[in-house]
C-alpha cells in the first residue's frame, strides 16, 4: 500500500534540513545533511519513517534553487495523492517574501493542504517575531483556503516547539490515534 507522505518546502537557507533533523532525531532511518551554504538540495529526496510515513524533503526555492525545481515540484504536488500535507517553512527573522508569496499562490493552485511553519525563532527578536507572526496570520486568513490555520513556530537549535511538529506531523499521517474525552 501507498504510505501516506508528508513533504517540507521553503527557501534556500530556511533551516529546512535543520528542522528536518530536529523532528526525526529518534528515527536513525532518517539521515539528512546539514550544509553550511544554502541550497545545498538539489534533488527530492524521500525518507521511509518506520513504517508509517515517508518524508519529502524538497530543494529550496530561491536562491541556488535547481533548475528543473518548478517542474520537478508542480509534478510532485499535482500527482502525488497520498500527500497528506505540505509543510511551508519561512523564516521567523524575514518574514514572509516574495517568493514564499509564490509558494503559497502552487500550493492553493493546486488544492495542496499545507501548514506554515515559522523556523528560527530563537535568532529573531520578540517584537520581530511577534510583528511577522501576526502578518503571516493575517496573510492566512485573508488570502489562503489551503493553509491549516495554526502556524507552528519551531527552533531546531533550541528545540522549540519541535515536538509539537512532530505531534502534528504524526497526527496528518494517521499515527496519533485521538483520545476519546470520557
Amino acid at each position: 500500500p501507498l504510505l501516506p507522505q508528508v513533504c517540507f518546502i521553503g527557501r534556500s537557507n530556511v533551516g529546512k534540513s535543520s528542522l528536518i533533523r530536529a523532528l526525526f532525531s529518534l528515527c536513525p532511518e532518517v539521515e539528512v545533511r546539514v550544509s553550511k551554504a544554502p541550497g545545498h538540495t538539489k534533488k527530492m529526496n524521500f525518507f521511509k519513517v518506520g513504517k508509517y510515513f515517508m518524508l519529502v524533503d524538497m530543494p529550496g526555492y530561491g536562491y541556488r534553487a535547481p533548475q528543473d525545481f518548478v517542474e520537478m515540484v508542480e509534478a510532485y504536488l499535482q500527482e502525488r495523492h497520498n500527500l497528506k500535507r505540505t509543510f511551508l517553512l519561512v523564516d521567523g527573522v524575514v518574514g514572509l517574501q516574495k517568493t514564499d508569496h509564490i509558494a503559497v499562490e502552487m500550493l492553493e493552485e493546486f488544492g495542496v493542504p499545507y501548514v506554515m511553519v515559522l523556523t528560527k525563532i530563537d535568532r529573531a527578536s520578540r517584537g520581530l517575531l511577534l510583528k511577522n507572526v501576526l502578518e503571516i496570520q493575517e496573510f492566512v486568513k485573508e488570502k489562503t483556503q489551503g493553509c491549516f490555520p495554526q502556524l507552528f513556530l519551531v527552533s531546531s537549535l533550541e528545540f522549540s516547539g519541535v515536538h509539537l511538529l512532530r505531534c502534528f506531523v504524526a497526527h496528518v499521517t494517521g499515527n496519533l490515534p485521538t483520545v476519546e474525552a470520557s
